[in-house]
């Protein structure tokens, strides 16, 4: 491709804050429309935002969580534009001083890391939502929604394909969980993005005319969108076309971005200071305080565990994907002492049952202490790998302590000696041919015995010993 992409990222997360921006109501998801409002959220004459000091603190975290500067003078700005969500006439948002700026996060792609840029990070309400009739020319509107702390990161344009913009996000929302800022629901529009892409001849400077991709709220939509943009304007500059600067909508059904309306510039919405709030002063007591309250963020846990539990790299980058599913993991290394087999479980038959049904590790049938009692087990050679997957089952379904599970069904492993050279015997007894065959060098045989031995000792004899005593017998 001779063109180059160049790809910045707005991203909007909904904080965790119990009550609105501006006001007392609350933001709690699902609601009946229009029962959490008031005269403040909905812009009733002679009524008088207050900041939500909650509010500050969480974008706080999340400027020191990305390296940003926190400014000591921050100002609240009108952006004003009409539309049936915004009952104001305008949103009260941050433009010439926004709280934070210039900071960056480091993905991975490749194994190779490269550093995104944070332009800036600033607080603002959320509008209203509109519900278009299918059968009907009617909309409604639902004023739920406005007021709601939003906090907006917006990158430099340092992205230049689409799986980059999907690993940013995917860090971007680890971070805002692990701080416990926001949820990072995508399908309740909690966390979403809008995204800006242009091309440029590769190896300029200058950048092309951006078309904004409009509320993608997922992973996928947002790596699909721009791998159809891209295809779309390279297509049209090919064809010695120009790039409109507008906002386009992506079409999942369809796969395909379709234009919305002409792209605005910041003048457009006539931005001037909010007269009816004070300039925000943030001072450094203030930036310390929220510092020291910051939990281990995520790359500075991945650095642990590979260091502290000698974990390769790829076992630490997914468990370390969210604070619940790390500290989880701890707590079944605390009680068991078995990082890489703890580790092993919880990526392999754990997160399977959590996907399958869908939920959290939160939620998880398996406690972190059960897993670890089982494994426990395995390390003591009480049970064996197969009969550990039982036991893993039956602690799913139940939610039974390992130990219990193998008392009631007798699951103890089979170690002894004598026991199962009996069952060796039997089986090379019977099996004359394959004997042979092993012995005259076909030793892909030998699994065939294994099994055998297992089947007969219902899965319950030592593996290890099972292989030391037919190699010792087939010579």
């Amino acid at each position: 491709m001779k063109f180059e992409p160049v790809i910045g990222l707005e991203v909007h997360a909904q904080l965790k804050t119990n009550t609105k921006i501006f006001c007392g109501c609350s933001t709690e998801f699902g609601a009946p429309p229009n029962t959490h409002v008031c005269p403040v959220c909905l812009g009733m004459p002679g009524v008088l935002p207050v900041l939500n000091r909650k509010v500050v603190e969480f974008t706080l975290r999340m400027a020191l969580s990305t390296h940003c500067t926190v400014s000591p003078r921050s100002r609240f700005a009108r952006k004003n534009y009409f539309y049936p969500d915004l009952p104001k006439g305008y949103q009260i948002s941050q433009y010439e001083l926004p709280i934070a700026e210039h900071g960056h996060i480091d993905i991975e792609m490749a194994d190779q890391a490269t550093r995104i840029g944070i332009t800036r990070i600033h607080m603002e309400e959320d509008a209203g939502k509109l519900t278009h009739d299918p059968y009907r020319p009617v909309s409604m509107v639902d004023y739920n929604r406005t007021g709601v702390p939003l906090m907006e990161i917006v990158s430099e344009p340092d992205i230049r394909t689409p799986e980059e913009a999907g690993a940013y996000l995917r860090k971007l929302r680890s971070i805002v969980r692990y701080i416990d800022v926001c949820d990072g629901n995508m399908e309740e529009g909690s966390f979403r993005c809008d995204a800006n892409i242009s091309l440029r001849p590769r190896g300029t400077e200058p950048f092309g005319t951006r078309a904004e991709i409009k509320n993608l709220n997922s992973f996928k939509h947002v790596e699909k969108a721009l791998h159809y943009e891209i295809m779309r304007q390279q297509e049209v500059l090919a064809d010695g076309g120009q790039v409109v600067q507008e906002t386009r909508l992506w079409n999942p059904d369809k796969g395909r971005t379709e234009s919305m309306r002409g792209k605005e510039e910041a003048h457009d919405y006539r931005y001037f200071p909010d007269p009816d709030l004070l300039p925000l002063a943030v001072g450094p007591e203030w930036i310390d305080s929220v510092r020291k309250s910051l939990p281990e963020l995520p790359d500075a846990k991945k650095a642990r565990f590979t260091d502290q539990y000698d974990l390769p790299v790829y076992d630490a980058d997914l468990l370390t994907t969210s604070r619940d599913l790390a500290d989880y993991f701890e707590a079944c290394v605390l009680a068991c002492k078995s990082p890489k087999e703890a580790s092993n479980w919880i990526m392999g038959s754990l997160l399977g049952l959590l996907n399958s049904q869908g939920i959290e590790i939160s939620a998880s049938p398996v406690s972190a202490e059960n897993l670890a009692g089982m494994i426990r087990l395995m390390d003591e050679g009480v049970i064996s790998g197969k009969i550990a997957k039982t036991v893993f089952d039956d602690m799913a379904a139940t939610g039974r302590a390992a130990e219990a599970i193998v008392k009631e069904k007798g699951l103890v492993q089979v170690t002894d000696t004598g026991t199962i050279e009996t069952e060796v015997d039997k089986v090379l007894a019977a099996s004359p041919d394959q004997v042979a065959e092993y012995r005259s060098g076909k030793t892909k045989v030998f699994g065939f015995f294994v099994g055998q031995v297992m089947r007969a000792t219902r899965g319950k004899a030592n593996p290890k010993m099972v292989n030391d005593i037919l190699k010792a017998r087939l010579g």
